[in-house]
This record gives structure tokens, C-alpha cells and sequence, in this order.
């Protein structure tokens, strides 16, 4: 998808039998019709910036971070790394000349990296011993002078992240734990700028910052309000004093932080600013209008879909009319919309994912809820081929039960090509929306009521009770068809899960599970472990150790009837070590009952926390999952034709 900065547009691509992905340009007036072929140019004038295939050859693993071209178009710097254990590092290469005009080999970073005002600075990230983004240099290219020190952040409970403002003016430095952050800015353009600090961090305080025409824009939960609050300060520095909440020219605040509508993200552009957050459940997009500081109007984005998935696409220029959407449904494939700022009624497809042989009339979605055991409603997203359901005749299907539920993150009803081979077979596909997630907002992740510290339990309990639904209240399924599956902290719901309710299951798959919570996180010496203790608290203060004992996969197993079980890992993964999924097979196997499913241990020697980085690769880490799935639920052929 070609998208414009200053005299080019950027885009990539990829090729049939090519792992990874080409990194394009063309100039900005260029033209040309695509004829769809490997050979031809995307556009006239087309030039290849990064062929990260090239970067792979020969290697086992090879994931970029950051790309980025300088300010004048004429460099590039890149970041990648090679293991899969997230030490990246970064070249700085001559787009005209395609030389390398900086490298250093005996220098790993984190994989940011941000330019300076000009070609001549670039910033970049570096990592402590516990694997922590903890210190920020600024780089003179092509000088031999040493980096200069710009930032360090001392406490470990923070980590540290970079960026740019979208109109180029400053250079921001964000340093945050999981609950406080602060924020640094620079005044690039000025050489006798100094760093200086937004607002000094305050216990439990969170805020991000973006900047337009002289002012701060802050999304914050300042007062303790459970979701961001939209306001704007002067930009200078220390001026906490002097944040107010963005009003309408009626008085209303547009995002007071209340607990109906959350605030994620804010993208600042010349006369709009564009909000991203939640509603009811499902991702929204707010457009609003400025007339210089003052508030016009604010619209939502509407779609014709009841649940669906929508967000913001990467954008490069301050100056525009038009934005870029992604949006897709679960059965829906994703396409980019590109929308007039001016009239949000003016839409232009630019780009649909060509799915072959799908057709979107044969399969359904729902977005219903779960009454869990507290009386909190539960979120659920369900996926099927209509057939299924309509013959079923109140007979149960197999069914995947899929959640994550950790860091507020929110797993959305969007659309996957590969898990149409689980519907093709008949199986229903189902994602619970759990507490510890960000789907209903910020308090379904926060204590008292969310799930995290002392109510993490909610979590667990949020998915059996879902599982219990589907079996008793909805009879979709049996438990001798019915499948769970979740990654990482996802990987740690199902292991309290079936621990708490074997039963229920009939397979389970934790992906890189984080499994042996309390060894892990009383060890301050394992990688990302301190970071974590505002997520789960600290097993070293005795009421977090009895919590997270009850709860803990490895510490629960019971002598009961499991479910056939597949745990994967990667053995260069810095955030869950690859002793945890082996630890608790280990377990697993000693401890169940006998009758139970067979626990299959599956390590990749060449990887990390996110699996392949070839795509081929990972498409078959994938069918290796759903071969474990499919053939503990006998589903392993399908008939012909379908």
C-alpha cells in the first residue's frame, strides 16, 4: 500500500517463495498499472530501499525493527536481529550509492531508532543486562566522535521508548513501568536545546504525549480517572499545572476518562486530531476538527458491521486532508480505507486482502456476552460456517476456545486467513474477551474488578466460565470437542484453566506459556522479571507469593483426567525462558491422572518469544498446531471439495 512522505511514497512487498519482505519506493508523482507480476514495478520508478531477504541469507532467524529514512530521503537506517532474543543491530545505508556508511558490530541495541532534525543524528536504544531499554545516545554519523549519553533511566522498574513528533519538531524519550511514566522532549532544529522533562513522573500517574502548534497533547489518567483523559497544555516543560481537559464549545469533555469510553492513542495532524480507544467493547475511531486551538466538531467512525476491528495505519505526514484505516471483522478480510478528514462520508478502498477461494456468504459471526461467576459480562466473539450451525440440529461441534487476558491488551474480532482451516472442517471458533484485557476499557484490566495483582483470578475464572457456557448454556459444544488455546500470559490462562477445570477440555495449546510464575517472577536476575512486578506483583512480599501460588500452573497441577496438551517454546526467548514450557510437561506428566491425553513438547532451536520469522516458516509452526489439534479431535481429513 504506497503511502506518501515528502517527494516519495513508501510501500513493500512480497514475493511467491521469498520469506520476507521487500521494502519499496517510487517517487510521489509516479505512475503505472500493476500488472500483478513478480517482475514489474508496483509504480514507475520504483526502487528497491531494503531487501530483507538478502539481510537473511544464511541466517536462521532474521527480524527487522526499525526501518527508517532520514529527513532527507537519502539514508537509511535499519535494525535487526538475528536470534530471535529481541539484541538488535543497525546499519546506516546509502539509498543512491546502496553502501553501508555505518555500522558498528560490537555494538547491540534495542531495536528503536529515531532521526535527528537533519541526516546527521540519529538516536538510538540500549539495553541493560536484564534485557531493559534503560539508555538513550545520540549518534553523530560519520563521526568518530563517541555517542553521546543523552538519557538513562536507573530504575528497573521503568523501561524507556522513542519517537519523533509527527511535524518533525521534537525528539521524545518515554520512560515507563506499568503503572507511572514521564516524558522528555528535545527541540530538534535548535543546537543549543537541552533535554527536558513534560511532566515529572507521579506515583501511578500515566500519560503520553504528541505535539501541535505550541501545545501538548496528552492522553492521561491524572486524578485517577479509570481511562485516559484527553487534555492540553502549553509545550513547555513542567507544566503539569497546566493541563486542562480538551472541551467541546459546549463544555463537554470529550474524553473525561469515565468508564464509558476509553482513550488509547492520539495522532496530532495540522487542522484534525485523531483518536483511537474503545466503546462498548469494540475499537473506535474519532475524528476531530480544529479551527487553530479550539474544538469544531468531533465524529465517530461508523461501519456497517456490528463488531469489527478498526484502527489508525501508520502515518508520515503532518500536512494532510486524508487518513489511512485498517479495518476487518472475523469474517470480513482486512482492507485499508482511506478517508477524508473534511467528510468522513468521502472513503476510498485502497486495498483489500485477496483471500483465494473464501467466500464471506458461507460463514457468520456473533458478538454476544457471558455472565461470569461475579456477575461481570463477558465479552464473547464467535466465528462459523453458516452450514454447521443451520444442520447441527442442537447437536454439538467441535469447537476452539481462544483468550489471552493479560496487560491490558485487547485480542479483537478481526479476520484470519489460516483459521479457515479450522472452520472449513466445522469447527466453531470462539475468542472470550477476558478480564486482564483492555476490551471494555482500562477497569477490565485494573484492580478492584479487573484482573490483575490481587483479583488476577478473574481472568481464569472469565474463561471457564465461558467454556461452561458454551457446553451448558449455549450447547454449541461437549467437552469432548472442545479445544483452548492462548500465547505467553495467553499460555498462562490455560494452564489455570485446566487446572482449575480439566475436565472441560478436551486439547489444550499454550504457545511460549509463562507457566512457573512464582520461580520466575521472585528472581530478579531473569530478564524482564522486576518490569513485571506491577503486572502480577512482587511473590517476594508474602501476600503476592500466597496469591500467586494459588493460581500458578506448575504449583496446581492435580492428580484429574487432563486434556491432551501441546506446549511450545523457543529457545532463545527473552520473555519466557524455554525451561518454563519444559517445566511444566514435566509436571504435567507426573502429576494427571492416567487416562489423560498425551503432553507433547515442541522447542524451536532457532527462535524466540514470537515464533518464525520466515513467514513460510511460521506457516508451518502453524500447521503443526493445528495437526496436534485436529488429530486429537479426529478431524485430521476433509472432504473433498469443501
Amino acid at each position: 500500500l504506497p503511502r506518501p512522505r515528502g517527494d516519495y511514497v513508501y510501500y513493500t512487498r512480497s514475493f511467491e517463495g521469498k520469506s520476507y519482505t521487500v521494502h519499496c519506493r517510487a517517487p510521489r508523482d509516479a505512475t503505472g498499472q500493476w500488472d500483478k507480476t513478480a517482475q514489474s514495478p508496483v509504480l514507475e520508478g520504483e526502487q528497491v530501499v531494503l531487501d530483507v531477504n538478502k539481510l537473511a541469507e544464511g541466517k536462521k532467524y532474521c527480524s527487522t525493527g526499525a526501518i527508517k529514512t532520514s529527513p532527507s530521503h537519502k539514508l537509511l537506517a535499519y535494525s535487526v536481529d538475528f536470534t530471535g532474543d529481541e539484541t538488535c543491530q543497525f546499519w546506516v545505508k546509502d539509498l543512491e550509492s546502496g553502501e553501508t556508511i555505518d555500522h558498528d558490530e560490537k555494538l547491540d541495541i534495542y531495536g528503536s531508532l529515531v532521526w535527528g532534525h537533519d541526516d546527521s543524528v540519529l538516536f538510538y536504544v540500549t539495553m541493560d543486562e536484564a534485557h531493559r531499554p534503560h539508555k538513550v545516545y545520540k549518534r553523530i554519523i560519520g563521526s568518530d566522535q563517541p555517542d553521546e549519553l543523552l538519557f538513562e533511566e536507573k530504575d528497573e522498574m521503568y523501561w524507556i521508548h522513542i519517537f519523533k513528533s509527527l511535524d518533525g519538531k521534537y525528539f521524545h524519550i518515554d520512560s515507563s513501568s506499568k503503572e507511572t511514566s514521564e516524558v522528555h522532549f528535545l527541540e530538534l532544529g535548535n543546537p543549543d536545546a537541552k533535554l527536558e522533562c513534560v511532566a515529572k513522573r507521579r506515583q501511578k500517574v500515566l500519560y503520553e504525549v504528541e505535539h501541535r502548534d505550541g501545545t501538548w497533547w496528552i492522553a492521561s489518567n491524572v486524578g485517577g480517572t479509570p481511562n485516559m483523559s484527553l487534555l492540553t497544555a502549553p509545550a513547555v516543560a513542567n507544566c503539569e499545572e497546566q493541563w486542562k481537559n480538551l472541551q467541546s464549545s459546549d463544555g463537554t469533555k470529550l474524553f473525561d476518562g469515565g468508564y464509558q469510553r476509553s482513550l488509547s492513542d492520539v495522532t496530532t495532524f495540522k487542522t484534525h486530531v485523531v483518536c483511537s480507544g474503545r466503546e462498548g467493547g469494540i475499537p473506535r475511531v474519532w475524528i476531530v476538527a480544529l479551527d487553530g486551538a479550539d474544538v469544531k466538531s468531533m465524529e465517530i467512525l461508523k461501519f456497517d458491521e456490528e463488531a469489527h476491528d478498526v484502527g489508525l495505519t501508520s502515518h508520515f505526514e503532518f500536512d494532510t486532508d486524508k487518513i489511512v484505516v485498517a479495518y476487518d471483522s472475523m469474517i470480513t478480510p482486512l482492507s485499508h480505507i482511506e478517508i477524508n478528514l473534511d467528510d468522513t462520508t468521502s472513503r476510498t478502498v485502497l486495498k483489500e486482502k485477496a483471500v483465494p477461494g473464501y467466500d464471506k456468504s458461507l460463514f457468520a459471526c456473533e458478538r454476544t456476552t457471558v455472565k461470569a461467576r461475579d456477575g461481570e459480562e463477558v465479552p464473547v466473539s464467535i466465528v462459523y460456517r453458516k452450514d454447521v450451525m443451520a444442520n447441527r440440529n442442537g447437536e454439538p461441534v467441535p469447537t476452539h476456545l481462544y483468550g489471552y487476558g493479560s496487560y491490558g491488551a485487547c485480542m479483537e474480532a478481526s479476520f484470519s486467513a489460516t483459521r479457515l482451516t479450522l472452520l472449513s472442517r466445522g469447527m466453531v471458533y470462539v475468542i472470550a474477551h477476558i478480564r486482564g484485557g483492555g476490551e471494555m476499557g482500562r477497569q477490565w484490566y485494573e484492580e478492584p474488578k479487573g484482573a490483575k495483582y490481587l483479583c488476577k483470578k478473574n481472568t481464569f475464572n472469565d474463561f471457564v466460565d465461558v467454556a461452561n457456557w458454551l457446553i451448558e448454556d449455549r450447547k454449541i459444544t461437549k467437552p469432548s470437542m472442545l479445544s483452548c488455546e492462548g500465547r505467553s500470559a495467553g499460555g498462562l490462562l490455560i494452564g489455570a484453566s485446566i487446572n482449575q477445570a480439566p475436565e472441560l477440555f478436551k486439547i489444550a495449546i499454550l504457545g511460549v506459556p509463562f507457566v512457573d510464575v512464582v520461580c520466575t517472577m521472585i528472581d530478579a536476575s531473569i530478564p524482564l522479571t522486576v518490569v513485571e512486578w506491577e503486572e502480577w506483583g512482587n511473590p517476594n512480599e508474602e501476600k503476592y507469593h500466597q496469591y500467586m501460588m494459588e493460581y500458578s500452573p506448575i504449583n496446581n497441577v492435580q492428580s484429574k483426567v487432563y486434556p491432551a496438551c501441546l506446549l511450545t517454546g523457543g529457545l532463545h526467548d527473552p520473555r519466557v525462558q524455554f525451561w518454563e514450557p519444559a517445566k511444566f510437561a514435566a509436571e504435567l506428566r507426573h502429576s494427571q491422572a492416567e487416562g489423560s491425553g498425551p503432553v507433547c513438547v515442541k522447542m524451536d532451536m532457532s527462535a524466540g518469544h514470537f515464533s518464525a520469522s520466515d513467514r513460510y516458516k511460521y506457516l508451518k509452526e502453524l500447521a503443526f498446531d493445528f495437526a496436534f489439534l485436529l488429530d486429537q479431535l479426529e478431524l485430521s481429513t476433509i472432504e473433498k471439495g469443501e
